[in-house]
Parts: C-alpha cells; structure tokens; sequence
C-alpha cells in the first residue's frame, strides 16, 4: 500500500499570521516519519472569493477556476490537518469558506487539527469538527491545543520543538491522522472498485 497523503492546511491568510510556526514545526515531525507525504495547502495560495455559488458544490460544478482549482488539490489527499486560529470562540472566516468550496472531495478522509488561541483554538476546533461531520470526513479525537502561555513563548521566539507536551501531542495526531488515513483509503478504494464493476 502507497504511504498516505496528507495535506496541512493553513487556515488564516493574514499578513502577520502565527500559523506558520506550527506548520513548520508539524511538517517536520511528518517528515521525520516514513509512513506518510505531507504537503502544505496554503489559502493564500487559493483566493477564493465568499461562497456565491448558484448551488452546493455536492450537487453541482463550481463556476470559480480558483474554486475547481482548490477542489482538485483537496482531491488528491487522504487526509488533513487544519491550522485553528481561534476569533470571536471560532474559526476563521478564510477557512470555513475553504471548506464550503468543495464537498466530495473532503468525503470519507480523517481531519485533525492545530489550534491556538486564549484556550488553545478549543472553541475552534470544536466547531471545525462539526463542520467536518457534516462534510463526512472523520475528525480525530486528537487534536494540539497551543495555550495562551505556549502561543506568547512561541511568538516571543521559542521553538515548538523545545515544548515536551506539544511534541507529545503531535505525535499522537499523526499516529491517529495516520492511521484513518490508511484505513478510510482502503475502504474508498473498495467502494470505488465495486461502482466500476456494477457500471461496466
């Protein structure tokens, strides 16, 4: 069997955004790994205008490039990490309208998540993995929470990597992230197997 893809999505386009600190630090203890591939999905990289679409992208083609473009990519991964910056006890604008712009192609693949903010994006993430059930993906129980105290050494200059528990709980999100990576492509692969010989 291939070794999983999993992308690690940034969720805030902000000039001065923190995200990339985790990013950085996260795509490293992926890579250090041999089981998976790890690609960073940027939205700054995606700039996909407000949801305006004339229907659901479950139910019909988007007319925004950027839009089929974004879908494409989320296609090609078995699984995802979702940076969660925390405002106002939820997640960004920017990466909630990310999800709404695709819908199959997030369907039966796990979603993690980094969060951070005043109770380490809790509040965030929690919404985020509603949304996440609702679009059929699998969201892990695990998940890093960076706390106020975390988030202020990190930003002040400290490394991810010098902080024992976040390292901890990295670990245990890429073993879980991993693992129903690995088990939901086998089972997408069969469903998708079993449609090509009922369609021939």
């Amino acid at each position: 069997m291939s070794k999983p893809k999993v992308g690690i999505i940034i969720g805030s386009t902000r000039a001065a955004r923190f995200a990339d600190k985790p990013v950085e630090w996260f795509t490293s203890l992926a890579k250090a790994r041999g089981d998976v591939e790890v690609e960073v999905v940027d939205l700054r990289d995606y700039p996909m205008p407000f949801f305006e679409e004339a229907v659901s992208p479950a139910w019909g083609p988007s007319q925004s490039e950027v839009a089929r473009r974004f879908q494409e990519k989320v296609a090609s991964l078995d699984g995802f990490i979702f940076t969660a910056a925390e405002y106002n006890h939820g997640p960004t604008a920017v990466l909630k309208n990310a999800l709404d712009y695709a819908y199959t192609e997030w369907n039966k693949k796990p979603a993690g998540f980094i969060g951070y903010g005043g109770v380490g994006g809790a509040r965030a993430v929690e919404q985020l993995r509603m949304h996440a059930v609702e679009l059929q993906m699998a969201p892990t129980k695990t998940a890093v929470h960076i706390v106020w105290g975390d988030f202020l050494a990190i930003r002040d200059g400290k490394k991810i990597d010098e902080i024992e528990h976040l390292n901890q709980a990295g670990k245990a999100l890429l073993d879980e992230t991993i693992w129903w990576a690995k088990a939901l492509k086998v089972a997408r692969d069969a469903d998708a197997a079993a449609a090509a010989t009922q369609a021939a």
